[in-house]
């Protein structure tokens, strides 16, 4: 686990390669009224410059004052199969390029 200017990124293997990955935004409340989001990870290949941010549903209404996700909270089987959705959908982890953005599903499919 390496910590950068935006939180600890953890390591992971996917196929044989290895990847970073680190929680980009936690589930929470939008402007919107009544509009939620859920978490985003984003991703990148430890000898590649492009990333990719994988967005997952909102998921379930948490109570207030319950505790905040943290990355830790995150199986890493979830990750590896949400890597695995954005290869398959089209990011290219060694190219070089603009951050992609993907949603996933709930599974990470």
């Amino acid at each position: 686990m390496a910590t950068t200017k935006h939180g600890p990124e953890f390591e992971i293997l996917v196929g044989g390669e290895p990847y970073l990955w680190r929680l980009h935004r936690r589930p929470g409340w939008s402007s919107d009224a009544k509009a939620r989001f859920g978490m985003a990870i984003a991703v990148h290949h430890q000898m590649g410059k492009r990333d990719v941010v994988l967005e997952f549903p909102p998921g379930q209404v948490l109570k207030f004052g319950a505790p905040q996700l943290k990355p830790a909270q995150i199986d890493p089987d979830l990750v590896a199969k949400a890597i695995t959705s954005a290869i398959a959908a089209g990011w290219e982890p060694l190219s070089r390029g603009k951050t992609m953005a993907i949603v996933v599903d709930a599974d990470g499919g």
